[in-house]
């Protein structure tokens, strides 16, 4: 454990003397992006090209001189069945096309690779900590979560959502729906019902590869300036509500596992 709170702590990028007084940022945003194995290198490379170039798009850096203090914290990691920390870019402010270029490269630079297992809870959990624990005093703080599928492994992630979300924490998400599956439902459904969460929070689809630079650049922008969000993906009402668990019970031995929460 305090190995981890150290490593954290290290991953702040901007660390402050005892006592001093945090950074005043409009939003303090972290990017957790998905690379499990279902997704293909190709996918991989477009996501990854799809967040560096919303970083340095023109509509991006107006959003972020439009608010109150002009500057952002912006912080960025990988994850599959766990969080990449080699992929972790730490904490940066950004307030002009220079710093957010120089985020990008640093992003850019970084190896694609994918990994086994989809672990949002663990990814929440990830954010979470990187926010409770950075130098910055933001009036919004979210986590921006992309994925291609439900969370299949690791803690459930409905109790990894409530905690962010009772810390001040938004959670808004990317379903990836290039190559859906069947077995586990729509996954924009499941993501605005069990993953999304917090005031304004919203998902939005993504259908095919070209769609990723338009719609991150589309949720970068959103989350920046604080303007609402379009709808909340919502099911109709003859349709049943997603299953928050059906990663885990999908998965070999499910029935062999014991989550606290699936006693109450």
């Amino acid at each position: 454990m305090l190995s981890m709170l150290a490593l954290i702590l290290s991953l702040t990028g901007s660390p402050t003397q005892s006592g001093a007084a945090p950074t005043d940022v409009d939003v303090e945003l972290v990017l957790a992006v998905d690379m499990s194995g279902s997704m293909d290198l190709d996918e991989a490379r477009v996501q990854r090209s799809g967040y560096v170039q919303a970083l340095r798009h023109a509509e991006f850096l107006n959003a972020v001189k439009s608010g109150r203090y002009g500057r952002i914290a912006l912080g960025y990691f990988e994850w599959a069945g766990t969080v990449n920390e080699s992929s972790v870019v730490a904490w940066r402010v950004i307030s002009n096309a220079a710093e957010a270029d120089a985020f990008a490269a640093m992003i850019e630079a970084r190896p694609v690779g994918t990994r086994r297992g989809t672990s949002i809870s663990n990814a929440i959990s990830y954010g979470t900590a990187l926010i409770d624990s950075n130098a910055f005093s933001g009036m919004r703080r979210v986590i921006d979560v992309s994925g291609d599928g439900p969370n299949n492994i690791g803690p459930p992630v409905t109790p990894a959502r409530d905690i962010a979300i009772a810390r001040g924490i938004i959670i808004n998400g990317l379903a990836i729906l290039i190559r859906p599956s069947v077995s586990t439902g729509p996954l924009d459904q499941y993501y605005a019902e069990c993953v999304v969460g917090g005031p304004g929070s919203f998902v939005l689809p993504v259908h095919e590869p070209e769609d990723f630079a338009i719609a991150i650049r589309q949720k970068l922008i959103l989350e920046v300036s604080g303007l609402p969000p379009p709808p909340r993906v919502r099911l109709v009402d003859a349709t049943p509500a997603p299953d928050c668990l059906i990663g885990e019970k999908l998965r070999p031995g499910f029935l062999d596992r014991v989550y606290p929460e699936l006693d109450k």
